[in-house]
């Protein structure tokens, strides 16, 4: 629809500076506009121009720093409070520090490219391409709301170093690894961790009431996290796939069982070596497999101070350089080393198969030299050369 006041008007306030007077329906805007008259005159035509397409974008004055509060807010109604905490931190820590005070709508890419060459170089790879992925989605949903014609931060993003998603260590290292921590608080949890592919937070959220040990299977409900805003709490999982049962071999449900006839123990007020009938006795739902050490089952440990002594004890004492959520990412590539299909390991670890393909698969060596041999029989039988 045409507009009906007219075309506009331009007044010149100094040298190469103009106001730009125009409506939009029936609401008047104004915009400073610095350059050449002619200039000036293209800038007002696209403006009526955008106008008459209901493309038009109300000038504002708002800054980075209220646009991204405000943004962190809508994000806190719709997502996880860790990921958006996280969301947050990042922001603060990188972007608003230089580019805060800019409004929104004078902000260049050229900034942005300048923010991503130099004023990010001290980051890891996938922690620069965390803050562009965060940045692009924030100021994607301004142009969204309208408070931006065009996203800034479209541009091509820092890549993310494969190294610092995580690495993969053979089995044989994982045996190694898992044994080191018998007789450690933390044994139990690393058994699991280490042979079902579970994240931190699912482990340390898991209750007895998910352990059946005849259908052999654990059940994965909830995932605990830890957010300054909000301390330690249960949660959803991680994305509407983390809610999932996962099989367990023998050795993990022998493991399991044992650690559950110490809590029928604990219930019954039965010390360790007293020979009694335990069957009768019942774990209460809301106890924790993996508890607090302080005694209190139904008190989740908490999951920074599970990856300080993690670390602390593999690096330390075994001698092993290796994250807690490595364990995921080596049982994960162990399994597709395996040739167990895609979806079935996607499915067990609660991931999307497009990622696992692109975060695991890559770091299999074992899986493309058996493809290679498999290729290998079919060319030989082909192949013109010596037999």
């Amino acid at each position: 629809m045409k507009r009906s006041h007219g075309s506009g008007s331009i007044q010149q306030r100094g040298e190469n500076s103009w106001r730009l007077r125009y409506y939009v329906g029936d609401a008047r805007h104004e915009t400073t506009f610095r350059g050449t008259k002619k200039e000036a005159e293209t800038k007002l035509r696209s403006l009526l121009s955008d106008a008459d397409k209901g493309v038009h974008v109300a000038p504002g004055k708002t800054t980075l720093n209220t646009w991204a509060a405000e943004w962190i807010a809508l994000k806190a109604a719709e997502r996880q409070h860790k990921t958006v905490a996280r969301y947050e931190d990042l922001l603060k820590k990188h972007v608003l520090p230089v580019l805060g005070e800019r409004p929104l709508q004078k902000i260049e890419a050229i900034e942005i490219k300048k923010l991503y060459a130099s004023g990010m170089t001290d980051l890891a790879p996938r922690t620069r391409h965390h803050v562009a992925t965060v940045l692009k989605a924030c100021l994607h949903a301004a142009v969204d709301l309208k408070l931006l014609q065009t996203n800034p931060a479209a541009i091509k993003k820092p890549v993310a170093a494969d190294s610092d998603v995580g690495q993969a260590l053979e089995q044989d290292k994982i045996v190694a690894l898992v044994e080191g921590f018998r007789n450690s608080t933390l044994f139990d949890l690393v058994f699991v961790m280490s042979f079902t592919g579970m994240r931190r937070g699912e482990a340390l959220a898991l209750r007895w009431s998910d352990f059946d040990p005849e259908a052999k299977t654990l059940r994965i409900e909830q995932a605990l996290e830890y957010t300054k805003k909000y301390g330690l709490r249960f949660k959803e999982p991680k994305s509407a796939r983390g809610k999932r049962t996962i099989n367990l071999d023998d050795g993990l449900v022998d493991q399991l069982i044992v650690m559950r006839k110490l809590a029928l123990r604990v219930v019954a007020g039965i010390p360790d070596g007293e020979n009694v009938d335990l069957s009768l006795v019942r774990i209460p739902t809301d106890w924790l497999i993996f508890p607090a050490p302080d005694g209190d089952m139904n008190a989740p440990r908490h999951p920074d101070s599970v990856t300080k002594q993690f670390v602390n004890r593999a690096e330390k004492i075994l001698g092993f350089s290796i994250r807690l959520h490595d364990l995921r990412v080596s049982h994960g590539t162990w399994l597709l080393d395996q040739g167990v299909p895609v979806h079935v390991v996607a499915k067990r670890l609660g991931h999307d198969p497009s990622v696992l393909l692109r975060v695991y698969a890559k770091r299999t060596q074992k899986g493309d030299e058996a493809a290679a041999d498999t290729i290998g029989q079919l060319t030989r039988a082909l192949s013109k050369g010596p037999k």
